[in-house]
């Protein structure tokens, strides 16, 4: 799969590179890199001397950073068992027939329609509409819902301040409705949730109310989008999952490791601590290589090799730990569900190679801005 070497999409030469010469790296702005699967897992699963915390107190031009995401226990736990219960297998696992009904409408949709983009017209909005119906909010809102995730990823700092500004009044608006008018949906949920007898606070719950909204379709949508790209690759994959069934959730995992949609993670060093022979400082940042990790070749046979066969895939794409992805379940299913929908309603389906791939602007997420296909 040549076209995943380049630096334009996943830099697999330059991770591979530095697994090798440098797994743990100290860097000019006096940070640390790491690209080994264990030096990786480490780090994502030592909170007491790896932070993801890094405010001590949550400001209101960040609410992101007040969010489960980015809080330590004993906080985190209290946090993550508010909506953990919400996420539940079982709860998760009735959605199947719903997400189904929304896939089959979506590719309804796109087979009448000669200028298919499977981003725009699947991949987004398939996720966004499970979510938003979850949180309770408009789907009439996603091309708002879109541009606010892409921002909240982004490269650029003023962006992520401003959708996080505009998000801000979005939620507080819908949330002191639901004070007054509770629905069966997760912000009035989270609106009437106790920790501890107190509620949570307004940057906590419009923070929570935004880690929802992106996570819940950033990661879908590229993890779906990045599995059109491996199967289009290689086009006898796709005939044998038509006539397998049973092997779609192992190409899912091996999308998921292959094509990671979060390619690093950063995390603050809490306590200064030795790591893989290295001193790190209190205070300094390390910068966790997920994309790197999942194509470690002392844990993967043939890492670039894509192979949805491949078992054991003890891949960390939803990372690793208490800040195990939440939606996870919901992802995966979501995936699940899609390919097989796309399996059941089209013989082939094959990417316009006529135009170029453009990663998304993100040095942590990896997805396409565009995928024009023809559908067979």
């Amino acid at each position: 799969m040549e076209w995943l070497s380049t630096e334009e999409l996943i830099p697999l030469q330059w991770y591979r590179r530095m697994r090798a010469e440098s797994p743990l790296i100290h860097t000019e702005d006096d940070a640390w890199s790491c690209f080994s699967y264990d030096a990786v897992k480490t780090v994502l699963t030592d909170y007491e001397h790896f932070s993801s915390q890094f405010n001590k107190e949550p400001s209101p031009k960040e609410p992101i950073e007040s969010s489960v995401l980015r809080i330590d226990p004993p906080r985190h736990k209290q946090m993550r068992t508010l909506v953990s219960k919400v996420f539940t297998p079982k709860a998760i696992e009735e959605m199947a027939a719903h997400i189904a009904n929304i896939a089959g409408s979506l590719l309804d949709e796109m087979a009448g329609n000669s200028d298919c983009d499977f981003v725009r017209d699947f991949a987004s909005p398939l996720p966004i509409m499970v979510i938003a119906e979850m949180l309770g909010i408009p789907y009439r809102d996603q091309e708002r819902f879109k541009a606010w995730s892409d921002a909240l990823v982004g490269n650029d700092y003023d962006q992520y301040l401003r959708c996080q500004e505009e998000m801000s009044v979005y939620f507080a608006a819908i949330a002191a409705e639901r004070r007054v008018h509770p629905q069966q949906d997760l912000i009035s949920k989270l609106v009437h949730a106790r920790v501890d007898g107190e509620k949570l606070d307004e940057v906590e719950l419009i923070g929570f109310c935004m880690l929802l909204l992106v996570a819940g379709n950033e990661t879908t949508t590229n993890l779906l989008s990045s599995a059109m790209l491996c199967l289009d690759e290689r086009p006898d994959l796709y005939s044998e999952l038509a006539a397998d069934r049973t092997l779609v959730p192992p190409t899912v995992e091996e999308v998921l490791r292959y094509c990671s949609p979060v390619q690093a993670m950063p995390r603050r060093v809490a306590k200064s601590t030795e790591l893989f022979g290295q001193q790190l400082s209190e205070g300094q940042y390390v910068n966790v290589w997920i994309g790197s990790a999942n194509h470690d070749e002392r844990v993967f046979a043939s890492p670039e090799m894509f192979d949805i066969r491949r078992k054991p895939n003890p891949h960390l794409a939803f990372g690793q730990g208490i800040h195990f992805c939440l939606g996870a379940a919901l992802a995966r299913l979501e995936a699940k569900v899609a390919l097989s929908a796309l399996l059941n309603r089209f013989r082939m389906v094959r990417r316009d190679r006529s135009v170029p791939l453009e990663r998304l602007d993100s040095s942590i997420i990896f997805g396409v801005k565009r995928l024009p296909i023809a559908l067979m």
